[in-house]
């Protein structure tokens, strides 16, 4: 029972993270196709390029949302660590490879944050202050969000060392989605926050 549980949430998780709301969104409100404008990714960064402050807060309010939702649901299904850690894997592999918009999706950075809420607010805390102090100092979203995951599993051994091997699974799979950009910053060719025009 708790295997088919664990499967069905699993599914359930990849379906919700496919629901791309910075898509949705600037369906809705008129607004260029963050798949094909700007930096191409559509998540909250590439909207605030594109966009304004609250559209890009809207698209981010969603996304941690929908990474948080199945991640406390299994918690509270009392599934094993390793169980959620393939629960969060699948939301954040949902928005990087959503079934409803051709498998074109963002970096999960997001939806990693929600997906990582559930084990405790302190350890949220952390990664949004890590994320702030990073894309400020640099201004660059992309190494923000490197330093950020990889800095994840060291906060989830010191606040719940029992959820340490799924937080290194996601936060892996975070970093190799920005493999790109990561060539791009070693090459000093990324795009930073502030710039509206992005080069092709």
């Amino acid at each position: 029972m708790t295997l088919l549980i664990t499967l069905a949430l699993i599914i359930a998780a990849y379906l919700l993270g496919s629901i791309s709301s910075a898509i949705l969104l600037c369906k809705l409100l008129g607004l260029p196709d963050p798949r094909s404008t700007g930096s191409q990714n559509p998540g909250a960064t590439n909207v605030l390029r594109i966009s304004n402050k609250a559209t890009a807060a809207t698209v981010l309010f969603f996304d941690v949302l929908k990474g948080a939702i199945p991640v406390w649901l299994g918690y509270f299904l009392n599934l094993d660590p390793i169980a959620l850690g393939l629960v969060a894997i699948a939301t954040c592999l949902g928005h990087m490879y959503p079934i409803f918009f051709d498998f074109k999706g963002g970096k999960a950075v997001a939806t990693a944050l929600g997906v990582f809420l559930p084990i405790g607010l302190s350890l949220g805390a952390l990664l949004v202050l890590t994320w702030i102090t990073v894309a400020k100092v640099t201004k660059y979203s992309s190494l923000a969000a490197i330093v950020t995951v990889s800095l994840a599993p060291l906060y989830v051994y010191f606040i719940k060392p029992l959820y340490l091997y799924p937080a290194l699974m996601l936060s892996a799979l975070i970093i190799f989605r920005h493999k790109d950009n990561i060539v791009r910053l070693l090459n000093g060719n990324e795009s930073k926050i502030t710039d509206k025009k992005i080069p092709d």
